[in-house]
């Protein structure tokens, strides 16, 4: 998934907020929070975008039977990317 900067920002603010609403208390500024918020937001599209790239290329061989877009693609990118994805998370 693909975020500009001012979405993340949103983002960033919508949760700081609701961490807000929350009660959760800060050892940091609420400027530090955010900055951090948006750090993570980052690293995790990063590790999408990495993942993508990584089963797109295992999918290459599969591709001229079944085209992306189909079900029978969506499927084996999905079960490849949850895959890929479990690596990561530990």
């Amino acid at each position: 998934m693909i975020l500009n900067e001012d979405k993340i920002s949103h983002l960033s603010h919508l949760i700081l907020n609701d961490l807000k609403k929350g009660l959760a208390t800060f050892k940091e500024d609420e400027i530090t929070v955010l900055r951090e918020i948006k750090r993570l937001i980052i690293a995790e599209l990063r590790i999408d975008e990495q993942v993508d790239t990584i089963v797109r290329k295992k999918l290459t061989p599969y591709t001229i039977k079944n085209p992306e877009g189909t079900p029978e693609w969506n499927f084996q990118y999905n079960r490849f990317f949850e895959e890929e994805m479990r690596k990561r998370r530990r």
